[in-house]
């Protein structure tokens, strides 16, 4: 018994460095099966938030308009944006659309409005940890294309179309 108490410090040490290692380890999935909501990019925001209200019966829902990049400290493609955009939120008793009219240049809104046309932009998910969530996306061929700040929390988007057919939106709140 007396050879192996040597050892029990070096296994200490080695058990409080491989458990902080398996913290750092990147997730292998999303660890949620919550949609938070389905956004649409348009391009009048007041005609098309009038006609998802006269759909569900409901009262048409207030847009607001974003805050700049002092505010939101936005980045699109790796670099400084003024992504600005109204958004409109429907909120149901599952999900929530997310209606959104680009007003800022350059915005994964805007391109994709450019590109596409007016349809479903993003599927989003509430999130814990934003970094770790990213780089399991990365990892599995997503590529980060837009991120800010919001009052409450945080958005990223990943463009995950190549596999998944759609950008996903990370959301994180404030605790």
């Amino acid at each position: 018994m007396k050879k192996f108490t040597c050892f029990l410090p070096f296994i200490f040490v080695l058990a409080v460095f491989s458990n902080s290692y398996a913290q750092d380890e990147v997730p292998d999935s999303l660890n949620t099966k919550v949609v938070t909501q389905i956004g649409i990019v348009v391009n009048d925001i007041n005609e098309t938030s009038k006609a998802y209200a006269d759909l569900f019966g409901i009262e048409k829902p207030e847009i607001s308009e974003t805050e700049g990049y002092s505010k939101t400290n936005a980045t699109f493609k790796g670099e400084r944006t003024d992504a600005r955009a109204k958004l409109a939120f429907i909120n149901l008793e599952n999900i929530t659309i997310e209606l959104i009219e680009p007003i800022g240049k350059p915005s994964t809104w805007q391109k994709f409005l450019d590109n596409h046309g007016e349809g479903v932009h993003h599927i989003a998910f509430q999130i814990e940890d934003r970094e770790k969530t990213i780089a399991m996306f990365e990892s599995k061929g997503g590529e980060l294309i837009q991120q800010g700040d919001f009052t409450g929390g945080s958005y990223s988007y990943i463009d995950s179309r190549e596999n998944l057919k759609t950008i996903i939106e990370l959301l994180t709140s404030e605790e």
